[in-house]
């Protein structure tokens, strides 16, 4: 194996209005975008992997199904570890991932430990960015700087300055990005969106969204591991640890338990708010509000570690034609109230999402899953309007054809960056344990200014963002 071992206040609407004209893309050669004397065929994306652990070997895989991407290059710093725990279920990490690259296309591709030297070696179309958060920031504004195309796993980066930060500098750089909210690629998520502009279910009061994921992952975290066990063989973890200040290793932070952890991870509302929540994000049109509230009740947690479970408040005044309306996030096993209008035999399953209108309610799933009128017998009388959203043929699909130049992708950073820094607010109030008054387009705490400590992310000395 042949690894190389080098060294290593923006207006969010203006985002969102800023569509097709800064993202008209064209796979063109490599050597226009920074790597001398390589070219890139016309007919074929070429797109490198940063992150080989769990998640990046299923987005790999999803690549695998596209006719027209070859996966150029993988980076990872760890060999290989086992996932069992996690919902992988396997093995992970950049033995892994080239296994499967030789499996699919009967040759291997080339390896790294450093993604800027593969940024500066191969020839790179695209990134797919699948790290543990705290690395996302540093890592997408150099992909960015380079100008290649970048789908990123969510959230887009683990505090909300960075995620800002990144968000603007995809719009210069005029790249396709994607975020790894899969649910917004797909059907019923755009039709919850047209029926709740239709008016189906009235103004929208309320939003009920939760997730048993929590709890169970890291109610035993409270402190740093006292204990100093060995960096296992393979793992660079001097170089996975690099953005943020220096701790010893200890298996309870890599690889795969450091979402739990706020040096590293975001916590449940960073793992899934973004899409759970997307539908009520994109429905009720939150990105046109200015400011917010946002307060948070916990169960378990630290200084260190994120809690075990939540029950997060966000409050939003009328924008764009919305009424004033209240979501609420329950996570690690909390569920909303059991709705009225749910039929008797049928439960809230363990992931979803509850719209309370005026006249009626929408009950769905996590991943914008399965959104339906309660009670079935509503849903079946309802005239349904027309499809007015653009539908996608997958949400690799989706990011692929923004690189051809062919869409604009649907969770592209101008939407999802946005999306990103409403669900981190969540840690926010969480960390800061006040009701915050958060003027969203300055990116300001306006009542409790200690809480935008918790806005920006806590660097090792030297590293800017």
């Amino acid at each position: 194996m042949n690894h190389s071992t080098g060294a290593t206040g923006i207006n969010r609407r203006r985002f969102l209005q800023h569509t097709a004209s800064a993202t008209a893309f064209t796979i063109i050669p490599a050597s226009v975008l920074g790597a001398e004397g390589a070219t890139a065929p016309s007919e074929t994306i070429n797109v490198a992997i940063i992150g080989t652990g769990g998640q990046g070997i299923v987005n790999m895989k999803q690549l695998f199904l596209e006719s027209d991407t070859r996966i150029a290059a993988l980076c990872d710093l760890n060999e290989k570890s086992d996932y069992s725990m996690f919902y992988y279920g396997g093995t992970a990490g950049l033995q892994p991932a080239l296994d499967l690259v030789k499996e699919q296309t009967g040759q291997p591709c080339p390896t790294y430990h450093d993604y800027k030297e593969m940024l500066a070696n191969e020839d790179i179309d695209a990134i797919l960015l699948a790290t543990p958060d705290h690395s996302h920031g540093v890592i997408a504004l150099d992909v960015l700087a380079a100008k290649k195309h970048l789908y990123c796993e969510k959230p887009l980066c683990r505090t909300v300055h960075e995620t800002r930060v990144v968000t603007e500098a995809a719009r210069k750089a005029g790249v396709a990005t994607q975020l790894g909210n899969f649910g917004h690629s797909g059907e019923s998520v755009r039709l919850a969106c047209e029926w709740i502009w239709d008016g189906a279910i009235g103004d929208i009061t309320e939003v009920h969204s939760w997730t048993n994921t929590g709890a169970n992952r890291w109610t035993s975290f409270t402190d740093r591991p006292k204990e100093t066990p060995p960096v296992p063989a393979g793992f660079d973890w001097k170089r996975w640890l690099e953005p943020v200040p220096w701790r010893p290793y200890h298996p309870d932070y890599a690889p795969v338990r450091w979402r739990g952890w706020w040096q590293f991870g975001s916590g449940t509302i960073g793992d899934f708010a973004c899409h759970h929540l997307d539908p009520a994000f994109w429905a009720l049109k939150l990105y046109e509000a200015d400011a917010f509230n946002v307060e948070a009740s916990v169960c378990g947690g630290s200084k260190e570690t994120c809690p075990a479970a939540s029950l997060i408040y966000f409050d939003f005044p009328k924008r764009a034609g919305m009424a004033p309306v209240r979501i609420t996030w329950y996570e690690g096993g909390i569920k909303p109230p059991r709705p009225a209008e749910l039929e008797a035999g049928r439960e809230l399953d363990d992931h979803g999402i509850l719209f309370i209108g005026t006249k009626g309610a929408i009950l769905g799933g996590g991943w914008g899953e399965s959104l339906r009128i309660i009670p079935e017998s509503k849903m079946r009388a309802y005239k349904r309007p027309p499809k007015t959203i653009a539908r996608v043929k997958g949400h690799h699909r989706d990011w692929l054809d923004g690189c051809r130049g062919l869409t604009t992708p649907s969770t592209n950073f101008n939407y999802s960056g946005p999306l990103s820094e409403f669900s981190l607010m969540g840690n926010v109030a969480i960390r800061s344990g006040k009701r915050l008054d958060f003027n969203w387009k300055d990116m300001k705490v306006t009542n409790v200014p200690d809480a935008e400590t918790f806005i920006k992310p806590d660097l090792r000395e030297g590293v800017t963002i």
